[in-house]
């Protein structure tokens, strides 16, 4: 008879948080409002970095100097959003013409876009992406 219990109160138990779990995954994640300071002494310092500290954005500071390029890359199923600080250079979009910028200025990437940036100027080239999901 105790055995019998227990295995009842087991499977109460279990029940009870088979239940539970939904309710508990659906609970929205606490985000709080970040100031972060523009400083990066490297070529490439990150900003946001994403889950936990976002839902999902990611974001950096990025400074290049005269004729540096960050090197070809994508960013999958995501977009992403250049802000040109300071300086000149050109979006390298595979397969299509160059297209060139001077700060101030936003270039917008598409998502599955394999591209490039390239600073054609003769100072630093600076810049903040930002690199979010892309809604379907």
């Amino acid at each position: 008879m105790p055995l019998r219990l227990r295995l009842c109160d087991f499977g109460l138990a279990l029940g009870t948080m088979l239940i539970a779990l939904p309710a508990l995954s659906q609970t929205k994640a606490q985000f709080h409002p970040l100031v972060i300071p523009l400083q990066c002494a490297g070529g490439d310092c990150p900003l946001l970095k994403g889950v936990p500290q976002t839902a999902g954005m990611r974001s950096g500071f990025v400074r290049l100097l005269a004729g540096a390029t960050v090197g070809w890359h994508t960013t999958g199923k995501n977009e992403e959003s250049l802000v040109i600080l300071e300086g000149q250079g050109e979006a390298l979009i595979e397969g299509r013409p160059s297209m060139p910028f001077t700060a101030p200025a936003t270039v917008y990437i598409p998502p599955a876009t394999r591209h490039n940036v390239k600073n054609t100027g003769s100072h630093m080239l600076q810049y903040v992406y930002v690199v979010a999901s892309a809604k379907e």
